[in-house]
């Protein structure tokens, strides 16, 4: 008879409709788990490779295969855990670099374990916990398969203690945090709250997650010092900071792949000092980082850009667009103040800085890690005529609309009025002169970088009014 296992791997390709409707071939195999296994196998293609190449691991819910985080925001996490334990080290083992061994880390939201399993490289013992039963048997079959032995599996929901009738018995499947880690002892606690209702509506309250965090953290203290909570990417950073109370320490807003993925919070029993913010954009050879404190983007004074760069920019002027991590931190004008970038207007998220003035420098190359560069071709008044042109010239041109009367559909769908009736995908014509284009492909010595691709920008100045910019984007050769 055919296994689970195999038969995932034999019909990894096929439509999984067909196989529900089929199942009477295959009388062995419970159907809706291997149907499960096939399409969470598939997302996990890419987004946790160790796991979709292993074939045998379970997985009886794709939900969880589409919420868990991916290898580059779980590895993140550890590392974040990592430097949690070791920045507030004064006893325990340490090994050869002073870094605190054997230390512990209780995931109360297990889910299906991709959390805990990076967890468990880099600390001593992982408890994975979790209300569902198929979640943790699948866990613990998964930890087993993957050579992992240093996560205990447990299966309960964490609940306050006085959300707990009194009349429960020993097996109930609701505990509060002190009945589930009064013999673990952990350093840290690892939460990861459902952002669901009842109905599977969206919720980004943190009183509406399952569990509700706010009334968990003073129980959760009394057990360990350090709390790391992860939040949904559209939870608002300043509120989330003031429902959390002073114990909030660092936020991190975390981007991988052009999307803000998650909000990690850590909290400590112990701090007092008011919290820094870190934009981290994720890559898949580094990561760029920007840190700072609340008050220091409030009392930043951005320079404006002023009309003069817009009216003749030549090839010396470079737009950089912020990453989705350092939108989300908020460092709006600090960017400007601290990085020598000139904003195009105090609502106008868009920045403009000299070319020749970087060159070969790492602040360049570190920039280039925080977001996007495009070389400036042209910069006109956004009006018919420049619309006209642009459109017709660049038919094949990303578009990107902000703080003008339209947003960026309506933008593309003027530009792509006025392109030709019949274009080449691949080269692009000319309004002005009549001959043809090539794609933007070329090599950029001066900046140590590469041109890539048109982009068309539909941007407001505070000094210039409504512009429609030409660009190229550049992309920077990271080390």
């Amino acid at each position: 008879m055919e296994k689970l296992t195999d038969f995932v791997s034999n019909h990894i390709n096929d439509d999984t409709a067909r196989l529900i409707l089929d199942r009477s071939k295959w009388p062995g195999i419970d159907m809706e788990l291997a149907v499960n296994c096939i399409e969470s196998r598939r997302k996990l293609r890419g987004k946790v490779q160790e796991w979709h190449e292993n074939p045998g691991l379970i997985f009886p819910a794709k939900l969880s295969a589409e919420q868990c985080s991916s290898s580059s925001t779980a590895t993140y996490k550890a590392s974040l855990a990592s430097h949690i334990i070791n920045s507030s080290c004064t006893d325990g083992t340490q090994d050869e670099h002073g870094m605190k061994t054997g230390w512990k880390l209780a995931d109360l939201t297990g889910g299906l374990g991709v959390d805990s399993w990076f967890f468990s490289k880099v600390a001593g013992e992982v408890l994975y916990c979790e209300m569902k039963k198929e979640l943790c048997m699948a866990a613990k079959h998964n930890f087993s398969m993957l050579g992992t032995d240093n996560i205990t599996v447990i299966n309960c929901a964490v609940t306050p203690s006085s959300c707990l009738p009194a009349d429960r018995d020993a097996e109930a499947t609701s505990k509060s945090p002190a009945e589930i880690l009064e013999t673990f002892r952990p350093d840290i606690i690892y939460m990861d709250p459902a952002r669901r209702s009842g109905s599977g509506k969206k919720v980004f309250l943190l009183e509406d997650c399952t569990p509700d965090v706010l009334t968990l953290t003073d129980e959760s203290f009394i057990q360990a010092r350090h709390i790391l909570l992860k939040l949904s990417p559209m939870a608002d950073i300043t509120m989330a900071a003031a429902r959390l109370g002073r114990t909030c320490r660092e936020i991190h807003a975390v981007s991988y792949g052009g999307e803000c993925k998650e909000l990690l919070i850590w909290l400590d029993r112990e701090w007092s000092g008011g919290y820094s913010i870190i934009a981290c954009e994720l890559h898949g050879n580094g990561k760029g980082t920007f840190t700072f404190r609340p008050e220091e983007e409030k009392n930043a004074v951005p320079a404006i850009a002023p009309k003069h760069d817009f009216e003749n920019p030549g090839n010396n002027l470079l737009l950089f667009e912020p990453g989705k991590a350092l939108m989300k931190s908020g460092a709006f004008n600090l960017m400007s103040e601290r990085l020598g970038l000139r904003k195009f207007g105090r609502s106008t998220h868009y920045y403009i800085m000299d070319a020749s003035s970087f060159g070969h420098s790492d602040k360049f190359e570190n920039l280039g890690r925080l977001g996007k560069f495009f070389r400036i071709i042209n910069c006109r008044p956004l009006d018919k005529r420049s619309i006209k042109e642009a459109g017709a010239s660049f038919p094949d041109a990303d578009v990107t609309a902000r703080n003008i009367p339209m947003d960026t559909e309506a933008l593309r769908k003027k530009l792509s009025a006025c392109a030709p009736k019949t274009t080449a995908s691949s080269k692009c014509q000319n309004n002005d002169s009549g001959k043809t284009q090539e794609p933007v492909t070329v090599q950029d010595r001066s900046l140590n970088c590469k041109t890539d691709g048109i982009h068309i920008f539909g941007l407001k100045s505070d000094t210039a009014g409504n512009l429609l910019l030409v660009t190229s984007r550049t992309i920077v050769k990271h080390a």
